[in-house]
């Protein structure tokens, strides 16, 4: 189904598992959609979890502005905060997020603290404070972007960015699905979503101390990119856990779904119980 954005932009969402039951949130990465998510619903919805996937505005089968002016970080953090009110308007919800997903989820998790139980982080980061950091990644969003606007998802998916959509085994079927969703996106909308929010999205990493909600920090032993950012993220949030899955690359939930499962369920086995 869907629902409406603050400004009107129609968003994807499907819900599994049972309204009553404690909800997880998962948040995609960029250029990849709720798809990508598909592997986790029967483990967590068994342990009796509510399993909620949704597609950022520009991606899967969320609306696609052609208006840049619809892409913000800040936009993207209130469309969080909008699947988040449906799916559990009375109690908090676990955020999980993979890459820009997870830094979209530590983005919510700041502005609405009352409302994040807890956050599972994966293959992710807090974002760029050093300018030249920054710069150097605005500079790949960019060259990311004009990729899809010249050789199209298709080529992307089966080039060497696959490794960081679909995961370094594309014979899996999880993958073969996940792959499937993100050709079918629409390009403009990817582009623009990448140079405006992505590309553009402000660092949270002096602010990871205030965050008081307990967190899964977990990471591919060969996610090379991101091994020190979790570190980072493990060291400065108060309430973390800090997991590394052996032999899986940045797609570690389709490339060792078993072991990225497990871990997961484990953390939340070890929350504390809602209220009533």
């Amino acid at each position: 189904m869907k629902v409406t954005a603050a400004d009107g932009v129609a968003l994807y969402v499907e819900r599994h598992g049972r309204e009553t039951d404690p909800c997880i949130v998962f948040s995609c990465a960029y250029t990849t959609t709720h798809a990508n998510w598909r592997g986790q619903i029967d483990a967590l919805t068994a342990a009796g979890w509510q399993v909620v996937l949704w597609d950022h505005r520009g991606h899967g089968l969320s609306d696609a502005p052609t208006d840049p002016a619809a892409y913000s970080m800040d936009g993207v953090t209130q469309d969080l905060g909008v699947i988040c009110d449906w799916a559990s308007p009375a109690r908090p919800v676990v955020l999980a997020g993979l890459s820009f997903g997870g830094l979209a989820s530590l983005h919510w998790a700041l502005r609405a603290p009352a409302r994040v139980r807890a956050l599972v982080l994966a293959g992710s980061g807090p974002g760029f404070k050093d300018p030249k950091a920054a710069e150097r990644w605005a500079q790949q969003t960019e060259r990311t972007a004009g990729y899809l606007e010249g050789r199209g998802l298709k080529a992307f998916v089966e080039g060497r960015a696959g490794a960081t959509c679909i995961g370094r085994a594309p014979e899996l079927p999880a993958a073969i699905e996940a792959a499937r969703a993100i050709e079918s996106q629409d390009v403009a909308a990817l582009a623009a979503f990448g140079r405006h929010v992505t590309g553009l999205a402000p660092s949270v990493i002096d602010a990871l101390g205030g965050i008081a909600a307990p967190a899964l920090v977990i990471v591919g032993s060969e996610d090379e990119a991101f091994r020190r950012a979790a570190e980072v993220m493990a060291a400065k949030l108060p309430a973390a856990v800090h997991r590394v899955v052996d032999g899986a690359g940045h797609i570690l939930n389709i490339e060792e779904a078993e072991a990225f499962n497990r871990e997961v369920l484990d953390f939340l086995s070890r929350l504390a119980p809602l209220g009533p």
